[in-house]
């Protein structure tokens, strides 16, 4: 954990006094706040907003190296990965002091996001002292299907890989629900350099329920430095290696097209080329 940003004097003055003990009468400001994929051109107005009146700034280090234009002057609160949960109850906390805190989360932080665990930790005196609001955004899914055309355009399931909180035994069953469903299916974290054998699953139960030429989207690095799309289909998507944390996979079903170098579910309109 480290903490930069914020301005530190020798002393603190009266004044400076007599606002803490203000601050901490009053009820304090916890905005959840996110990023999107990491563009800054891409963030609502409300999240900018957000993180201009807050005065104290929570979130990954990584995430708040991408928003580092908007948070000069503040208090940073930042820390490495597996240490939400550390984040979250130190943004509460200091929101529960009559603090206006925000909270940054990637993509949308009602999706795999922050805003959850802010919640769950979020206790009933808290919530007396606190206004917590949650400011959606541009989630991976969503970035990546318009870097590839419309691939999500009808039902749809979205899957994380990642089994750091959910059992590998419950993400395979969720996998093959989703490919017997005939859902276009997107999944988040697909690989690490640890954890490779979940995508092979992955891989495996989806030739079971899908053609090989299924269009497959790969996207690295959505909207940020290192962008990488690549258009496959499913019997040639287990040979690219150049998948992390930062890619997210969209896998078509029987829907799917690819027409005019963009990846398309058909939604149903019978439209006649």
């Amino acid at each position: 954990m480290r903490v930069v940003g914020g301005k530190k004097g020798k002393t603190d003055s009266a004044e400076n006094e007599i606002k803490r003990r203000h601050r901490g009468n009053s009820q304090g400001n916890l905005t959840v706040v996110g990023i999107g994929p990491g563009d800054i051109s891409l963030l609502s107005r409300r999240a900018k907003e957000a993180i201009k009146r807050s005065r104290i700034i929570v979130g990954y280090a990584a995430y708040i190296k991408l928003i580092r234009a908007l948070v000069r002057g503040k208090e940073i609160f930042s820390s490495g990965m597996t240490r939400e949960t550390e984040r979250a109850a130190y943004a509460i906390k200091m929101a529960g002091r009559g603090n206006d805190v925000c909270l940054v989360s990637s993509g949308d932080p009602g999706i795999y996001g922050m805003a959850g665990l802010a919640l769950e930790l979020l206790k009933r005196e808290d919530a007396k002292k606190i206004k917590l609001e949650v400011i959606p955004a541009i989630t991976a899914a969503g970035a990546c299907a318009a870097l590839l055309g419309a691939p999500l355009s009808n039902d749809f399931a979205v899957i994380s890989l990642s089994d750091l909180l959910t059992e590998r035994k419950e993400i395979e069953r969720r996998l093959l629900a989703a490919a017997r469903g005939d859902f276009v299916i997107a999944l988040y974290n697909p690989k690490s350099a640890k954890r490779t054998a979940l995508l092979k699953k992955a891989w495996r139960i989806f030739s079971r329920y899908r053609k090989p030429n299924t269009p497959v989207g790969i996207v690295k690095n959505a909207y940020r430095d290192g962008q990488k799309i690549i258009l496959t289909t499913l019997k040639d998507a287990g040979s690219i290696s150049d998948i992390d944390m930062t890619t997210t996979i969209i896998v078509g079903n029987s829907k799917t097209r690819v027409k005019n170098g963009s990846m398309l579910t058909l939604r149903g309109y019978h439209v006649k080329n």
